[in-house]
């Protein structure tokens, strides 16, 4: 039986305000599995305002308080993963082995920002005036609005509300329309850890409830994932108020392979670049360039791996790749495919929907891969955000750095090679947030993530993350006992 869901505003579960609701459902098999609230202009205020009345005791707590209260939350989701990974599965087709992981890594995000709740300093600094402290201080700003993307809700949350709550700040978040249920239950275990009220709240609808919270004068500091066309109407709405934001956009990330790479490694970090999460993520492969003297050799291999890749129930644990989170997602991913068949592009592998048992009722795409492609093809220089990926052949090094750089994106790149110093020039020469190594895909929470150029500004993650949430006072104290004749002072 399908569970109505209600707003969690102030510590308290409600109905929106308007009664309307929105089906959630299942893309693996279009069952209608959860109703989910679409709150009032009127209901986010409310959330707002019970952010601002508990954000000055959240923010004055102790220390040790905070942090008690996040690893309490972590020990909760770490209990609850194996029904919350199942939730999110259900609500938007990611493969379960995925799910389960970021449940857990969401739970260890979780306990390093508790870790840093007592360690945020400021800076004594020595100054040119006698008997004069400088001190540099860092405070919260208060109220953050977090708007979340569908392909990976919770773990997109948790890039910004432990880092958010462990320097003091209230959290909103607003989560798609199209996957809002786990949001949600990270909301119930809020609840059960004894967070106070106004502290963490959730809001949930289409893009008009976004814009009521992003657009609302006592919202402190805005944080948003998605799309870089509802990023730039975000940072629109945050500048009209003066309002800082964090962005992480869009990507259509260069995996670069070189003759002397392990080969092996280098054709499996390609297929997990592109196919994991069916390719629904910023930081997908989605281009992958190919040195000549591997390239055929490198195009018949993964054509014949993407064959080979298990479709199916996204519930089932040997499930490799999932579905399309919606239905407008998927029509737009075979509209690419499309598109790319009318540039010209080589196709070796998939080339459509998916077909077969226990496929049927599905939003399955199949892995795509195009060889031959040029750069300036509408599948090369566009984000799909699906299973689709583009092969882009280059003779030297300084071509795949153009090739790679030639796009408005810069989020994430790959590099595949055995020659160290060719490894440090390319990563010094690519406009990109992120460069993987030998590797692709990997995240840790100590270290920042976020975007260059169009793929947003600001960072999650590691130090930089918790520093993005706190604002600097700088503070000057006299202690000479002088009455100082204040035109005197230099300045």
């Amino acid at each position: 039986m399908a569970q109505t869901y209600q707003l969690f505003i102030d510590g308290k579960w409600r109905d929106a305000a308007g009664g309307e609701t929105i089906p959630a459902v299942n893309p693996f098999n279009q069952e209608v599995h959860a109703h989910i609230p679409i709150a009032t202009a009127g209901d986010v205020a409310e959330a707002v305002a019970a952010a601002r009345r508990a954000a000055p005791a959240w923010g004055s707590a102790l220390p040790g308080a905070r942090a008690a209260l996040l690893n309490k939350l972590a020990d909760l989701i770490d209990a609850d993963a194996a029904r919350l990974a199942l939730l999110e599965t259900t609500d938007n087709g990611k493969v379960i082995r995925e799910t389960s992981n970021q449940m857990g890594y969401a739970a260890r995000l979780f306990r390093y920002y508790a870790s840093w709740a007592d360690k945020v300093t400021g800076d004594v600094v020595p100054l040119d005036v006698a008997d004069t402290a400088g001190l540099a201080v860092r405070e919260p700003f208060g109220v953050i609005a977090c708007v979340t993307a569908w392909n990976s809700p919770v773990a997109i949350l948790c890039n910004t509300m432990p880092a958010a709550l462990a320097a003091g700040n209230c959290v909103i978040a607003k989560p798609s329309e199209h996957a809002s249920v786990t949001t949600l239950e990270i909301a119930r275990l809020v609840e059960k850890a004894g967070f106070p009220a106004g502290v963490f709240q959730v809001v949930t609808g289409a893009g008009e409830v976004g814009a009521a919270l992003t657009s609302d004068p006592r919202v402190d500091k805005i944080s948003f994932t998605g799309s870089p066309g509802v990023g730039r109407a975000i940072a629109a709405a945050g500048a009209a108020n003066l309002k800082p934001v964090c962005l992480e956009l869009g990507g259509k990330s260069p995996n670069i392979v070189f003759d002397d790479c392990d080969f092996d490694r280098a054709l499996i970090g390609a297929l997990a670049g592109i196919f994991g999460a069916t390719g629904q993520t910023c930081i997908a492969g989605s281009r992958l360039l190919v040195q000549r003297g591997v390239y055929d050799r490198m195009v018949e291999g993964l054509a014949a791996r993407a064959a080979q890749i298990r479709m199916g129930d996204p519930r089932l644990a040997e499930t490799e790749m999932g579905t399309a989170a919606n239905e407008p997602q998927f029509n737009k991913i075979l509209s690419f495919i499309e598109a790319a068949r009318g540039d010209g592009a080589r196709l070796v592998a998939g080339g459509g929907r998916a077909d077969g048992p226990g496929l049927e009722k599905g939003f399955f795409v199949q892995p795509t891969i195009f060889a031959d492609v040029r750069n300036d093809m509408k599948v090369a220089a566009e984000e799909i955000f699906g299973p689709v990926l583009s092969i882009i052949p280059f003779d030297d090094e300084e071509e795949a750095v153009q090739i790679a750089n030639d796009t408005p994106y810069g989020l994430a790149s790959g590099v595949w090679s055995q020659d160290i110093n060719r490894c440090m020039r390319m990563m010094r020469a690519i406009k990109s947030g992120v460069v993987w190594v030998n590797t692709y895909r990997q995240a840790a929470p100590q270290v920042p993530f976020g975007g260059m150029k169009d793929s947003g500004y600001g960072r999650v993650r590691g130090h930089a993350g918790l520093l993005e949430w706190l604002q600097t006072k700088t503070v000057f104290i006299d202690y000479s006992g002088d009455r100082r004749d204040p035109f005197s002072m230099k300045f």
